[in-house]
């Protein structure tokens, strides 16, 4: 352990309880507390895997997000540098048990063993819509409301609101229905109640004039409570409010499965609609609208890792069940960009383009990661180079002459001083006050306004406004006669882990972490994307030359920028300003072809 880590813990932050309150429903407020999702199995599972909401939302991260073992290393670490921070982690990662009262003490010590459900069935559907800002809300909502004490200022970091009584919601009118209590609720179908969860602030810190973020004082709860005002940890949904698909729907093809081809809302890429019913009775009609409870994202380790540390008795899953979350994330890695790759002279250049409603990646920054991977090979076949290679049997990334799509946050000078931790990019999240670095993609609709105004702008990176991909360039080595591009995806790299596992001076969950993660594969990347391209040794063609054959300019270069320039395709995008599809395009095209190739 560093000298640095040492002071760290011998002092954390002197934080309380009440510098991480967060408005909402309260611990013990609920006449009727969360019901173990077990009881759902038996209508809503084992009827159809794919269409059924219990099994496919068993093997998701949020069926497992409290057994979750990087999870609980990182809950270790937040309590050493700050105290009670664990609650801010607790409130979205087991909400029945910090509903229950049970998240303290905030180590997840006085959990039920319901409790390591995670973000379970009767939780999520006793929401309220805290604004009613649905088209359909319940009546009950309306007292529900008005006996909060503190009411949410906007969505973000738990501050969610519950029905005290047993009272279950959806996005449907259930007609001639008993076997419980329910009412309709439209809010089920909004993107904002996604961003209880999905929009994480640290309470502790409050924005300054200049942009920086400065510890308050202590042991009150934040003085606004808006989420503007606070450090941000993770702003996916604000990233989505601020993108094309918030104003949509976008018409995506089908790209990320179920019965609709246009989406906007997180619901229709995380939840889409298939063809099935809700629960396993035959009376109950067949719904063409009726929601995948799959909750993919790019997660493809999570399942496995929980295998791993509990039996399968205990967390409700199968062997079936966890390959099958497994691919639906490789699935949705898949679709969630596209690689465009051409020659330039002497340079390749790969492009990746952000098809999701969000950055690219997004979610909690720390270890995640995306890259570029290129390797160049000889007319014999042999590879005589390669970027952004990875070694598998290390879980090492060689990050030289290729581009990480990642973020980076750490302390500024003020809360070094205070916690001993250095000044700089670091993964103490519980105090880390700055960031040093987010250079991931911004999804369609970016610009830089808007994203400054939700705590989400780049750092360390330009995107121009409109601008939903990135390129990088590569410098062809002499004899490349063909390249292999990859892009991959990474949830958790070898840096973090071992991090979590050498800063844990508390309990063992940091060395548990390393230990299924070295089990279940250290975390692999997955391939999101693979392009192969011929090489030219004389140095290629030029701008105009976007289509197949590469090295010929003929009539399909001039109908793929005529198509991509009608559809504002980044293929037809030849010319600056980047991000506008313009006479410069058009002249710089018509110039290159005239031109010709070498």
């Amino acid at each position: 352990m560093t000298t640095a880590a040492a002071s760290l813990h011998a002092a954390p932050a002197p934080t309380t309880l009440e510098d991480f309150f967060g408005p909402g429903t309260q611990p013990g407020a609920l006449a009727v507390e969360i019901e173990s999702s077990t009881r759902c199995d038996g209508c809503h599972g084992g009827y159809d895997p794919v269409h059924e909401p219990y099994r496919p939302w068993v093997s998701s991260p949020m069926g497992q997000a409290t057994r979750d073992p990087m999870f609980q290393a990182c809950l270790t670490i937040a309590n050493q540098d700050a105290a009670f921070a664990g609650d801010l982690c607790l409130r979205c990662h087991t909400p029945s048990g910090w509903l229950g009262g049970r998240s303290t003490p905030t180590d997840g010590s006085a959990l039920l063993a319901t409790d390591m459900e995670g973000v379970n069935c009767n939780f999520c559907h006793r929401m309220v819509d805290p604004w009613q800002s649905s088209p359909i809300n319940p009546p009950d909502d309306d007292a529900i409301l008005a006996g909060l004490p503190d009411y949410p200022v906007n969505p973000h970091s738990g501050h969610f609101v519950v029905d005290p009584q047993d009272r279950r919601r959806g996005p449907f009118d259930l007609e001639n229905f008993n076997s419980h209590e329910w009412r309709m609720s439209s809010y089920f179908s909004e993107s904002s109640n996604c961003a209880m969860c999905h929009d994480v602030s640290n309470p502790v810190f409050t924005r300054q004039p200049d942009g920086s973020y400065a510890l308050n004082e202590l042991d009150m709860p934040h003085p606004t409570q808006d989420k503007a005002d606070m450090f941000p940890i993770e702003r996916t949904y604000s990233e989505w409010a601020q993108s094309a698909f918030a104003q949509g729907p976008v018409e995506m093809g089908g790209r990320f499965g179920g019965n609709i081809t246009a989406v906007s809302s997180c619901q229709d890429c995380h939840m889409p609609d298939g063809t099935g019913r809700g629960c396993n009775r035959n009376s109950r009609p067949i719904r063409d609208d009726l929601p995948r409870h799959d909750l993919n994202g790019g997660n493809t380790w999570l399942v496995l890792a929980v295998r791993e540390l509990y039996p399968d008795a205990d967390t409700g899953l199968d062997e079936a069940s966890a390959l099958a979350s497994v691919a639906r994330a490789e699935s949705m890695l898949a679709a969630a960009s596209d690689l465009e790759v051409w020659q330039e002279g002497t340079e390749l250049v790969a492009r990746v383009i952000n098809q999701t409603g969000h950055k690219l990646p997004s979610g909690y920054p720390e270890g995640r990661r995306i890259w570029v991977n290129v390797e160049f090979y000889d007319a014999g076949g042999s590879e005589i180079a390669e970027f952004g290679g990875y070694d598998l049997a290390t879980a090492t990334l060689d990050p030289a002459g290729t581009t990480v799509y990642e973020a980076k946050i750490g302390v500024d000078a003020a809360m070094s001083a205070a916690t001993g931790i250095p000044e700089g990019p670091g993964f103490h999240f519980a105090v880390n006050n700055a960031w040093y670095k987010d250079n991931r993609i911004p999804p369609r609709g970016f610009t830089n306004a808007g994203f400054e105004s939700v705590q989400a702008a780049p750092v360390g990176h330009t995107y121009e406004d409109g601008q939903y991909w990135d390129d990088t360039r590569f410098a062809i080595p002499a004899g490349a006669t063909q390249a292999e591009v990859y892009v991959w995806y990474q949830l958790a790299s070898r840096e973090y882990i071992e991090f979590l596992r050498d800063e844990n001076v508390t309990d063992n969950s940091g060395q548990v972490l390393y230990d299924a993660w070295v089990a279940t594969g250290r975390s692999a990347p997955v391939e999101m994307d693979e392009v192969t391209i011929a090489l030219d040794p004389a140095g290629g063609c030029n701008l105009a030359d976007i289509a197949e054959p590469f090295g010929v300019l003929d009539l399909t270069d001039i109908n793929t920028f005529i198509a991509g320039f009608t559809t504002q395709d980044p293929v037809a995008d030849v010319a600056q300003p980047f991000g506008v599809w313009d006479l410069s395009d058009v002249n710089a095209f018509v110039g290159g072809f005239v031109a010709g190739c070498p």
